[in-house]
Protein backbone atom coordinates (compact mmCIF):
# COMPACT_ATOMS: atom_id res chain seq x y z
CA UNK A 1 0.00 0.00 0.00
CA UNK A 2 1.50 3.27 -1.08
CA UNK A 3 0.47 6.87 -0.57
CA UNK A 4 -0.28 9.02 -3.59
CA UNK A 5 2.26 11.63 -2.46
CA UNK A 6 5.33 12.09 -4.63
CA UNK A 7 7.28 13.39 -1.64
CA UNK A 8 9.41 10.85 0.20
CA UNK A 9 10.57 11.28 3.78
CA UNK A 10 13.50 9.44 5.26
CA UNK A 11 12.64 7.88 8.62
CA UNK A 12 15.23 10.00 10.36
CA UNK A 13 14.01 13.19 8.69
CA UNK A 14 10.36 12.41 9.40
CA UNK A 15 10.94 11.63 13.08
CA UNK A 16 12.93 14.82 13.52
CA UNK A 17 10.26 17.08 12.00
CA UNK A 18 8.27 19.53 14.13
CA UNK A 19 4.76 18.37 15.03
CA UNK A 20 1.70 20.64 14.95
CA UNK A 21 -1.54 19.46 16.52
CA UNK A 22 -4.64 21.31 15.38
CA UNK A 23 -8.37 20.93 15.79
CA UNK A 24 -11.33 21.90 13.67
CA UNK A 25 -14.53 23.43 15.04
CA UNK A 26 -17.67 24.75 13.44
CA UNK A 27 -21.42 24.42 13.24
CA UNK A 28 -23.21 21.55 11.54
CA UNK A 29 -22.68 21.52 7.75
CA UNK A 30 -19.98 24.19 7.86
CA UNK A 31 -17.73 21.73 6.01
CA UNK A 32 -15.22 20.59 8.64
CA UNK A 33 -14.87 17.03 7.34
CA UNK A 34 -14.78 18.26 3.74
CA UNK A 35 -12.00 20.69 4.64
CA UNK A 36 -9.90 17.96 6.25
CA UNK A 37 -10.54 15.71 3.27
CA UNK A 38 -9.43 18.50 0.94
CA UNK A 39 -6.26 19.06 2.97
CA UNK A 40 -5.40 15.36 2.81
CA UNK A 41 -6.37 14.98 -0.85
CA UNK A 42 -4.62 18.06 -2.23
CA UNK A 43 -1.49 17.47 -0.15
CA UNK A 44 -1.46 13.92 -1.56
CA UNK A 45 -1.62 12.28 1.85
CA UNK A 46 -4.28 9.70 0.97
CA UNK A 47 -3.48 6.02 0.52
CA UNK A 48 -4.58 4.55 -2.80
CA UNK A 49 -6.91 1.98 -1.23
CA UNK A 50 -8.55 4.74 0.87
CA UNK A 51 -9.05 6.83 -2.27
CA UNK A 52 -10.61 3.91 -4.13
CA UNK A 53 -12.95 3.18 -1.22
CA UNK A 54 -14.12 6.80 -0.98
CA UNK A 55 -14.65 7.00 -4.75
CA UNK A 56 -16.86 3.91 -4.56
CA UNK A 57 -18.74 5.24 -1.52
CA UNK A 58 -19.29 8.58 -3.27
CA UNK A 59 -20.88 6.83 -6.24
CA UNK A 60 -23.08 4.71 -3.97
CA UNK A 61 -24.29 7.84 -2.16
CA UNK A 62 -25.14 9.47 -5.47
CA UNK A 63 -22.57 12.27 -5.19
CA UNK A 64 -21.71 14.14 -8.35
CA UNK A 65 -18.13 14.57 -7.16
CA UNK A 66 -15.62 12.90 -4.83
CA UNK A 67 -17.12 13.17 -1.33
CA UNK A 68 -14.08 14.41 0.60
CA UNK A 69 -15.89 14.25 3.96
CA UNK A 70 -15.84 10.44 3.80
CA UNK A 71 -12.07 10.51 4.45
CA UNK A 72 -12.77 11.53 8.06
CA UNK A 73 -16.33 10.36 8.81
CA UNK A 74 -15.38 6.92 10.04
CA UNK A 75 -18.49 5.95 12.01
CA UNK A 76 -21.42 4.43 10.12
CA UNK A 77 -23.78 6.95 11.77
CA UNK A 78 -21.56 9.78 10.58
CA UNK A 79 -21.61 8.58 6.98
CA UNK A 80 -25.36 8.04 7.03
CA UNK A 81 -26.18 11.46 8.53
CA UNK A 82 -23.34 13.44 7.01
CA UNK A 83 -22.28 14.82 10.41
CA UNK A 84 -19.33 14.41 12.78
CA UNK A 85 -20.13 12.68 16.09
CA UNK A 86 -16.86 11.34 17.49
CA UNK A 87 -13.42 12.96 17.38
CA UNK A 88 -11.59 11.74 14.28
CA UNK A 89 -7.81 11.91 14.37
CA UNK A 90 -5.89 12.05 11.10
CA UNK A 91 -2.17 12.21 10.46
CA UNK A 92 -0.25 13.64 7.54
CA UNK A 93 3.01 15.40 6.76
CA UNK A 94 4.52 17.85 4.31
CA UNK A 95 8.23 18.49 3.75
CA UNK A 96 8.01 21.25 6.39
CA UNK A 97 6.03 19.79 9.29
CA UNK A 98 4.06 16.82 10.67
CA UNK A 99 0.40 17.24 11.58
CA UNK A 100 -2.19 15.59 13.80
CA UNK A 101 -5.75 16.71 13.05
CA UNK A 102 -8.60 16.38 15.53
CA UNK A 103 -11.84 16.73 13.56
CA UNK A 104 -14.34 17.54 16.30
CA UNK A 105 -18.17 17.60 16.14
CA UNK A 106 -20.19 20.81 15.87
CA UNK A 107 -23.38 19.79 17.67
CA UNK A 108 -24.07 21.33 21.09
CA UNK A 109 -24.57 17.88 22.63
CA UNK A 110 -21.01 16.90 21.63
CA UNK A 111 -19.28 19.83 23.38
CA UNK A 112 -17.36 17.34 25.54
CA UNK A 113 -15.95 15.73 22.38
CA UNK A 114 -14.65 19.08 21.18
CA UNK A 115 -13.01 19.72 24.55
CA UNK A 116 -11.31 16.32 24.36
CA UNK A 117 -10.04 16.84 20.82
CA UNK A 118 -8.85 20.40 21.42
CA UNK A 119 -7.16 19.88 24.79
CA UNK A 120 -3.70 19.24 23.31
CA UNK A 121 -3.98 21.40 20.19
CA UNK A 122 -1.47 24.08 19.19
CA UNK A 123 -3.98 25.67 16.83
CA UNK A 124 -7.73 25.71 16.20
CA UNK A 125 -9.44 26.10 12.84
CA UNK A 126 -12.87 27.67 13.35
CA UNK A 127 -15.07 27.29 10.29
CA UNK A 128 -17.81 29.77 9.42
CA UNK A 129 -20.33 29.24 6.63
CA UNK A 130 -20.11 32.39 4.52
CA UNK A 131 -23.88 32.27 3.94
CA UNK A 132 -24.70 32.29 7.67
CA UNK A 133 -21.91 34.44 9.06
CA UNK A 134 -21.07 34.49 12.77
CA UNK A 135 -23.65 32.52 14.79
CA UNK A 136 -23.99 31.37 18.41
CA UNK A 137 -22.08 28.16 17.74
CA UNK A 138 -19.17 30.27 16.45
CA UNK A 139 -19.08 32.13 19.78
CA UNK A 140 -19.21 28.84 21.64
CA UNK A 141 -16.25 27.36 19.77
CA UNK A 142 -14.20 30.56 20.06
CA UNK A 143 -14.75 30.65 23.82
CA UNK A 144 -13.89 26.97 24.27
CA UNK A 145 -10.69 27.56 22.29
CA UNK A 146 -9.88 30.45 24.63
CA UNK A 147 -10.78 28.41 27.71
CA UNK A 148 -8.48 25.58 26.60
CA UNK A 149 -5.61 28.01 26.05
CA UNK A 150 -5.16 27.28 22.33
CA UNK A 151 -2.63 29.93 21.30
CA UNK A 152 -3.33 30.11 17.55
CA UNK A 153 -6.78 30.62 16.03
CA UNK A 154 -7.38 30.34 12.26
CA UNK A 155 -10.85 31.45 11.16
CA UNK A 156 -11.78 29.94 7.78
CA UNK A 157 -14.77 31.52 6.06
CA UNK A 158 -15.94 28.56 3.98
CA UNK A 159 -18.27 28.13 0.98
CA UNK A 160 -17.16 31.40 -0.60
CA UNK A 161 -17.98 29.80 -3.96
CA UNK A 162 -21.69 29.97 -3.11
CA UNK A 163 -21.46 33.76 -2.72
CA UNK A 164 -19.44 34.48 -5.85
CA UNK A 165 -16.19 34.83 -3.85
CA UNK A 166 -17.20 38.36 -2.76
CA UNK A 167 -14.69 40.32 -0.68
CA UNK A 168 -17.39 42.32 1.14
CA UNK A 169 -18.84 39.07 2.56
CA UNK A 170 -15.43 38.08 3.91
CA UNK A 171 -14.75 41.52 5.40
CA UNK A 172 -18.13 41.70 7.18
CA UNK A 173 -17.72 38.27 8.80
CA UNK A 174 -14.18 39.19 9.81
CA UNK A 175 -15.42 42.42 11.44
CA UNK A 176 -18.25 40.61 13.27
CA UNK A 177 -15.89 37.97 14.63
CA UNK A 178 -13.32 40.57 15.71
CA UNK A 179 -16.02 42.48 17.61
CA UNK A 180 -16.70 39.37 19.71
CA UNK A 181 -13.14 38.18 20.28
CA UNK A 182 -11.98 41.62 21.39
CA UNK A 183 -13.71 40.77 24.70
CA UNK A 184 -12.75 37.10 24.86
CA UNK A 185 -9.47 36.43 23.04
CA UNK A 186 -7.17 39.35 23.87
CA UNK A 187 -3.69 38.91 22.46
CA UNK A 188 -4.44 35.67 20.61
CA UNK A 189 -2.73 34.88 17.30
CA UNK A 190 -5.80 35.32 15.08
CA UNK A 191 -5.88 34.82 11.29
CA UNK A 192 -8.68 34.89 8.70
CA UNK A 193 -8.72 32.94 5.41
CA UNK A 194 -11.53 32.89 2.78
CA UNK A 195 -11.83 29.36 1.39
CA UNK A 196 -13.95 26.88 -0.50
CA UNK A 197 -13.23 23.42 0.89
CA UNK A 198 -15.33 21.80 -1.83
CA UNK A 199 -13.57 23.57 -4.71
CA UNK A 200 -10.14 23.77 -3.05
CA UNK A 201 -9.77 27.57 -3.02
CA UNK A 202 -7.04 28.73 -0.59
CA UNK A 203 -6.84 25.36 1.16
CA UNK A 204 -3.63 23.95 -0.33
CA UNK A 205 -3.46 25.99 -3.52
CA UNK A 206 -4.03 29.77 -3.88
CA UNK A 207 -7.43 30.68 -5.26
CA UNK A 208 -7.72 32.07 -8.76
CA UNK A 209 -11.21 33.30 -7.86
CA UNK A 210 -10.15 35.57 -4.98
CA UNK A 211 -7.28 37.66 -6.31
CA UNK A 212 -8.18 40.28 -3.69
CA UNK A 213 -6.84 37.94 -0.96
CA UNK A 214 -3.05 38.30 -0.80
CA UNK A 215 -2.20 36.28 2.31
CA UNK A 216 -1.20 32.61 2.73
CA UNK A 217 -3.31 29.52 2.07
CA UNK A 218 -4.49 27.37 4.96
CA UNK A 219 -1.73 24.79 4.51
CA UNK A 220 0.96 27.47 4.29
CA UNK A 221 -0.44 29.03 7.46
CA UNK A 222 -0.32 25.70 9.30
CA UNK A 223 3.22 25.09 8.08
CA UNK A 224 4.49 28.45 9.31
CA UNK A 225 2.63 29.04 12.60
CA UNK A 226 5.38 29.53 15.22
CA UNK A 227 4.84 26.93 17.97
CA UNK A 228 8.27 26.92 19.63
CA UNK A 229 6.99 29.14 22.46
CA UNK A 230 3.65 27.39 22.98
CA UNK A 231 5.17 25.46 25.89
CA UNK A 232 6.25 27.06 29.18
CA UNK A 233 10.00 27.27 28.66
CA UNK A 234 10.69 29.17 31.90
CA UNK A 235 9.42 27.10 34.84
CA UNK A 236 11.11 23.69 35.12
CA UNK A 237 8.51 20.96 35.65
CA UNK A 238 9.07 17.20 35.41
CA UNK A 239 6.29 14.84 36.63
CA UNK A 240 7.86 11.48 37.46
CA UNK A 241 6.16 8.67 35.59
CA UNK A 242 8.40 5.69 36.36
CA UNK A 243 11.53 4.84 38.35
CA UNK A 244 14.12 2.90 36.33
CA UNK A 245 16.31 0.45 38.27
CA UNK A 246 17.91 -2.09 35.86
CA UNK A 247 18.67 -5.40 37.53
CA UNK A 248 22.00 -5.99 35.80
CA UNK A 249 25.66 -5.82 36.77
CA UNK A 250 26.39 -3.27 34.01
CA UNK A 251 23.90 -0.76 35.46
CA UNK A 252 24.09 -1.83 39.10
CA UNK A 253 23.91 1.72 40.53
CA UNK A 254 21.59 3.19 37.90
CA UNK A 255 18.55 4.99 39.35
CA UNK A 256 16.69 7.12 36.83
CA UNK A 257 13.39 8.95 36.91
CA UNK A 258 11.51 8.72 33.63
CA UNK A 259 8.79 11.02 32.34
CA UNK A 260 7.88 13.77 29.91
CA UNK A 261 9.05 17.32 30.54
CA UNK A 262 6.05 19.57 31.19
CA UNK A 263 7.89 22.89 31.38
CA UNK A 264 11.27 24.63 31.38
CA UNK A 265 14.67 23.66 30.05
CA UNK A 266 16.77 21.19 32.04
CA UNK A 267 20.59 20.89 32.04
CA UNK A 268 23.01 18.69 33.96
CA UNK A 269 24.06 20.60 37.09
CA UNK A 270 20.70 22.37 37.55
CA UNK A 271 19.48 22.53 41.15
CA UNK A 272 16.05 20.95 41.55
CA UNK A 273 13.57 20.19 44.31
CA UNK A 274 11.58 16.98 44.64
CA UNK A 275 7.96 17.54 45.65
CA UNK A 276 6.21 16.78 47.95
CA UNK A 277 9.31 15.69 49.90
CA UNK A 278 10.93 19.14 49.57
CA UNK A 279 14.42 17.60 49.15
CA UNK A 280 16.97 19.40 46.97
CA UNK A 281 19.55 17.89 44.65
CA UNK A 282 21.24 18.52 41.31
CA UNK A 283 20.81 16.84 37.96
CA UNK A 284 23.74 14.50 37.34
CA UNK A 285 22.72 13.35 33.87
CA UNK A 286 19.85 13.56 31.38
CA UNK A 287 19.43 10.22 29.61
CA UNK A 288 17.41 9.41 26.49
CA UNK A 289 16.86 6.38 24.28
CA UNK A 290 19.72 7.58 22.07
CA UNK A 291 22.07 8.40 24.95
CA UNK A 292 22.80 11.33 27.29
CA UNK A 293 21.97 14.91 26.22
CA UNK A 294 23.11 18.31 27.49
CA UNK A 295 19.67 19.90 27.29
CA UNK A 296 16.05 18.77 27.53
CA UNK A 297 12.83 20.72 27.04
CA UNK A 298 9.09 20.12 26.45
CA UNK A 299 7.71 17.80 25.24
CA UNK A 300 10.77 15.53 25.34
CA UNK A 301 10.57 12.19 27.16
CA UNK A 302 13.75 11.71 29.17
CA UNK A 303 15.22 10.08 32.25
CA UNK A 304 16.75 12.31 34.94
CA UNK A 305 19.54 11.05 37.20
CA UNK A 306 20.21 13.05 40.38
CA UNK A 307 23.40 13.44 42.41
CA UNK A 308 21.68 12.37 45.66
CA UNK A 309 19.72 9.26 46.57
CA UNK A 310 16.21 10.51 47.33
CA UNK A 311 13.02 8.51 47.80
CA UNK A 312 11.16 9.41 44.60
CA UNK A 313 8.21 7.57 43.10
CA UNK A 314 5.53 7.94 40.44
CA UNK A 315 3.41 11.02 41.07
CA UNK A 316 6.24 13.13 42.48
CA UNK A 317 7.29 16.34 40.73
CA UNK A 318 10.86 17.47 40.06
CA UNK A 319 10.92 21.26 39.75
CA UNK A 320 13.59 23.91 39.38
CA UNK A 321 14.28 25.75 42.62
CA UNK A 322 14.25 29.13 40.86
CA UNK A 323 10.45 29.00 40.41
CA UNK A 324 8.46 26.45 42.39
CA UNK A 325 4.86 25.55 41.54
CA UNK A 326 1.90 26.45 43.71
CA UNK A 327 0.90 23.94 46.38
CA UNK A 328 -2.65 23.61 47.66
CA UNK A 329 -5.31 21.15 48.80
CA UNK A 330 -8.10 23.59 47.86
CA UNK A 331 -8.42 25.48 44.60
CA UNK A 332 -10.85 26.66 41.93
CA UNK A 333 -11.00 25.28 38.43
CA UNK A 334 -13.12 25.50 35.29
CA UNK A 335 -14.46 22.12 34.21
CA UNK A 336 -16.40 20.65 31.33
CA UNK A 337 -18.72 17.94 32.64
CA UNK A 338 -18.63 14.86 30.40
CA UNK A 339 -20.92 12.32 32.04
CA UNK A 340 -24.64 11.64 31.75
CA UNK A 341 -24.93 11.58 35.51
CA UNK A 342 -24.65 15.18 36.76
CA UNK A 343 -21.96 16.47 39.09
CA UNK A 344 -22.87 16.12 42.74
CA UNK A 345 -22.16 18.80 45.34
CA UNK A 346 -20.03 17.15 48.06
CA UNK A 347 -19.54 14.28 45.64
CA UNK A 348 -16.27 12.38 45.96
CA UNK A 349 -14.17 11.65 42.89
CA UNK A 350 -10.73 10.42 41.95
CA UNK A 351 -8.55 13.22 40.58
CA UNK A 352 -5.66 12.68 38.17
CA UNK A 353 -3.15 15.51 37.83
CA UNK A 354 -0.24 14.62 35.53
CA UNK A 355 1.09 11.41 37.10
CA UNK A 356 -0.33 12.12 40.58
CA UNK A 357 -3.53 10.44 41.77
CA UNK A 358 -5.54 11.76 44.73
CA UNK A 359 -9.14 11.73 45.91
CA UNK A 360 -11.19 14.88 46.03
CA UNK A 361 -14.49 16.43 47.03
CA UNK A 362 -16.46 19.08 45.11
CA UNK A 363 -17.43 21.54 47.86
CA UNK A 364 -19.50 23.96 45.76
CA UNK A 365 -20.19 25.36 42.29
CA UNK A 366 -19.35 29.04 41.85
CA UNK A 367 -21.23 29.38 38.59
CA UNK A 368 -22.29 27.61 35.41
CA UNK A 369 -21.45 29.33 32.14
CA UNK A 370 -24.11 29.97 29.53
CA UNK A 371 -21.85 29.21 26.60
CA UNK A 372 -24.13 31.08 24.16
CA UNK A 373 -24.24 34.41 26.01
CA UNK A 374 -21.18 33.96 28.31
CA UNK A 375 -23.50 34.80 31.22
CA UNK A 376 -22.51 33.37 34.61
CA UNK A 377 -25.41 31.50 36.22
CA UNK A 378 -25.00 31.39 40.01
CA UNK A 379 -26.70 29.34 42.73
CA UNK A 380 -26.57 26.13 40.71
CA UNK A 381 -26.25 22.85 42.61
CA UNK A 382 -25.28 20.57 39.73
CA UNK A 383 -23.57 20.41 36.35
CA UNK A 384 -25.15 18.47 33.49
CA UNK A 385 -23.34 16.78 30.61
CA UNK A 386 -21.54 19.21 28.27
CA UNK A 387 -21.97 22.14 30.70
CA UNK A 388 -18.97 24.26 31.68
CA UNK A 389 -18.64 25.80 35.13
CA UNK A 390 -16.33 26.95 37.88
CA UNK A 391 -16.06 24.69 40.92
CA UNK A 392 -14.15 24.56 44.21
CA UNK A 393 -12.16 21.38 44.83
CA UNK A 394 -10.71 19.91 48.04
CA UNK A 395 -8.12 17.13 47.73
CA UNK A 396 -6.88 14.55 50.23
CA UNK A 397 -3.26 15.41 49.37
CA UNK A 398 -1.80 18.69 48.12
CA UNK A 399 -1.31 19.17 44.40
CA UNK A 400 1.67 21.00 42.90
CA UNK A 401 0.45 22.99 39.93
CA UNK A 402 0.68 26.12 37.83
CA UNK A 403 -2.31 28.11 36.60
CA UNK A 404 -3.58 26.68 33.33
CA UNK A 405 -2.84 29.98 31.58
CA UNK A 406 0.85 29.53 32.50
CA UNK A 407 1.24 25.82 31.77
CA UNK A 408 -1.46 23.72 30.11
CA UNK A 409 0.23 20.51 31.28
CA UNK A 410 0.63 21.25 35.00
CA UNK A 411 -2.61 23.26 35.13
CA UNK A 412 -4.97 20.57 33.85
CA UNK A 413 -6.69 17.63 35.53
CA UNK A 414 -9.41 15.06 35.05
CA UNK A 415 -12.06 13.76 37.45
CA UNK A 416 -12.94 10.06 37.56
CA UNK A 417 -16.01 8.36 39.02
CA UNK A 418 -14.56 5.80 41.44
CA UNK A 419 -17.58 3.52 41.14
CA UNK A 420 -17.54 3.18 37.34
CA UNK A 421 -13.97 4.31 36.55
CA UNK A 422 -15.41 6.69 33.93
CA UNK A 423 -13.75 10.02 33.21
CA UNK A 424 -16.48 12.48 34.15
CA UNK A 425 -14.80 15.89 33.74
CA UNK A 426 -11.79 17.72 32.36
CA UNK A 427 -10.59 20.71 34.37
CA UNK A 428 -8.35 23.76 34.08
CA UNK A 429 -6.91 25.12 37.34
CA UNK A 430 -7.35 28.87 37.80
Amino acid sequence: MTATSDTKFSSKGYLGMQLLRFTTAGSVDDGKSTLIGRLLYDSKSIFEDQLDAVKLASVQKGSEHLNLALFTDGLRAEREQGITIDVAYRYFATPNRKFIIADTPGHIQYTRNMVTGASTANAAIILIDARNGVIEQTYRHAYIAYLLGIPHIVVCINKMDLLEYRQDVFEKIKADFNAFVAKVLPGEDLRFIPISALKGDNVVKPSLNMDWYKDTTLLETLETIPIDKDHDMVNQRFPVQYVIRPESDKYHDYRGYAGRIAGGIFHPGDEVMVLPAGMKSRIRMIDTFNGPVDEAFPPMSVTLLLEDDIDISRGDLIAGTASLPKSASEFDCMICWMNQRPLRINGKYALKHNTRDVRCLISHIDFVLNINTLEQIHERTSLAMNEIGRIHVRTTKPLFFDPYTTNRQTGSLILIDEATNETVAAGMIL
